[in-house]
């Protein structure tokens, strides 16, 4: 789900919540944010016609959540927040209007939060559905409240919920889809290989203790060696069940 939100100085979050995090969450969210920014900059001009400034161009803030988070979010597993901005190799400052923050929940989750902490407090809010701990919340900051009655008025009214970006971006997201769809498909073929590859290892090891086990019993009959002596050396050698005896006497016979 995407919502568009503008804050109080004008600047324009667009705010991404992803149950399972897309591959290559930079360059897409670097591609959400150059379409915002870009609506932005016409929508604008467009208002002010000549009296249009580029410092009338406010920040554009990609924010993403993950319900279950890309596994480079992983490499860092105390971390629940990161933000992102351009900034110059020399100590140049210039306003280049486009931020990222990335938000794993699932991390979050699994690191200590405190209720008392007003930045956990608001992804408690996101992440906890335990009634008790929901009422604590609203008790704590009775400012939630109001949240958790627009996102119940949100979830019964499912129609209401506009698109918000361009069809090119969502082809971009369901061509990504494909071929995060198309990588699983590989990791299975080349498990599925792995495991051929196993099962034929074990099968010339069967084969190959089969005809030593045959041998064996061969070389001992040669020998005059009685049939308990003989399944007491294959038992020590090969740790053979006597059901597995029989067959191989069988086989022998």
């Amino acid at each position: 789900m995407d919502i568009v939100v503008e804050l109080e100085d004008g600047s324009i979050a667009n705010v991404e919540m992803q149950r399972v995090g897309y591959l290559f969450p930079g360059q897409r969210s670097a591609c959400y944010s150059a379409d915002l920014l870009l609506r932005q900059y016409k929508r604008v001009r467009s208002e002010m016609g000549k009296q249009f400034n580029y410092r009338d161009i406010k920040n554009v803030y990609t924010i993403v959540l993950y319900e279950k988070s890309p596994k480079i979010f992983y490499e860092f597993p105390h971390c629940y927040f990161h933000f992102f901005e351009q900034k110059s190799n020399t100590g140049l400052e210039m306003e280049l209007l486009q931020k990222y923050l990335f938000i794993p929940l699932d991390i979050f989750l699994k690191n200590p939060h405190n209720i008392n902490n007003k930045k956990d407090a608001w992804l408690m809010l996101l992440t906890e559905d335990s009634p008790e701990q929901v009422v604590k919340l609203i008790e704590m900051y009775p400012e939630f409240r109001r949240i958790y009655e627009d996102a119940y008025a949100i979830c019964c009214n499912m129609e209401e919920v506009m698109q918000m970006f361009s069809k090119e971006l969502y082809e971009l997201d369901k061509n990504t889809v494909q071929y995060m769809i198309d990588e699983m498909q590989d990791t299975i073929d080349n498990q599925q290989s792995t495991i051929d590859n196993q099962q034929s290892t074990i099968d010339i090891q069967r084969d190959i203790i089969e005809k030593s086990i045959i041998h064996t019993i061969e070389m001992m009959r040669k020998f005059n060696c009685s049939d308990e002596e003989i399944e007491r050396s294959l038992s020590e050698q090969f740790q053979l069940s006597k059901e597995q005896l029989e067959v191989y006497f069988k086989v022998d016979k």
